[in-house]
């Protein structure tokens, strides 16, 4: 049986190694979506590491790609690279870039970063296994501060109007953006229904519950003829009791003395 517990630990670990030591921001935002990365890496994907382009594979997009630091621990868990390699990251001229590029490594599938891009390359993906009769699906993880980004709305009613059921979108919906509080900046309540109002099937999970959130993954499709969206109420910076819920770490760096710290509590 896997330890989803134990692999979100190590994954934490090794995000909170390659901020530190690279003296990179993000940290909250890294911390928010390890737990939604691991049931879809060791248990729901069909993926291959030791095939990281095998044409009937399916395909995750990072939205978020300023959170790509637990992508790359994630697919270094998983096997799709050696680990040594995280010791690369943000380093000028390697092969781990701060936010995610296409061939940089082994499981990155497109380049991210510039928020409200993820689901609509995602529903090109998922249009194009349709047309070809392949069998793929396309995740997307977005930020709920991206949904504020119209793009993120004409790639809805694109899924919907094509009947996209192999498009999975997944928020990860923590409640902080950039500059503050999504309830303060632009508020994206009644999200759910503003979703199903555009034609997708939603679900509401706890997206650090492993059990819920793997449950609700094995349901895919959630009904024939419409894409998936998962509403996932996540915490920032989960994990560490000093950064959860705290703006600052959307930007800070740790001391060492707050490495240490945190290290602590992932014992």
């Amino acid at each position: 049986m896997i330890d989803y517990n134990k692999i979100s630990k190590e994954i934490r670990k090794k995000t909170l190694k390659m901020a530190f030591e690279s003296k990179t921001s993000h940290i909250g935002s890294f911390l928010s979506v390890v737990d939604i990365l691991v049931p879809l890496y060791f248990k729901i994907l069909s993926i291959d590491p030791k095939n990281a382009l095998n044409d009937n594979r399916d395909r995750f997009i990072l939205s978020k790609g300023h959170a790509v630091a637990a992508l790359y621990a994630t697919l270094a868990e998983r096997g799709f690279f050696p680990e040594e390699i995280l010791d690369n990251y943000c380093r000028d001229g390697e092969k781990l870039p701060g936010h995610s590029t296409r061939y940089s490594i082994p499981g990155v599938e497109v380049s991210t970063g510039s928020l409200g891009h993820g689901l609509p390359m995602g529903a090109g993906m998922a249009i194009a296994a349709k047309n070809d009769r392949k069998n793929y699906r396309v995740f997307v993880l977005m930020s709920d501060g991206e949904c504020q980004e119209g793009s993120v709305w004409e790639a809805a009613m694109f899924a919907s109007h094509h009947k996209l059921d192999n498009l999975i979108g997944i928020i990860d919906y923590n409640k902080f953006q950039a500059l503050g509080r999504i309830d303060e900046i632009i508020a994206l309540e009644p999200l759910k229904e503003k979703w199903t109002a555009f034609g997708w099937q939603v679900r509401e999970i706890d997206g650090h519950n492993f059990s819920e959130i793997e449950k609700n993954l094995y349901k895919i499709p959630f009904a024939k003829g419409k894409p998936n969206l998962l509403i996932a109420h996540t915490i920032k910076g989960k994990g560490i009791s000093f950064m959860e819920n705290k703006l600052e770490w959307h930007y800070k760096n740790l001391t060492k003395e707050e490495y240490g710290l945190a290290l602590k509590e992932l014992i």
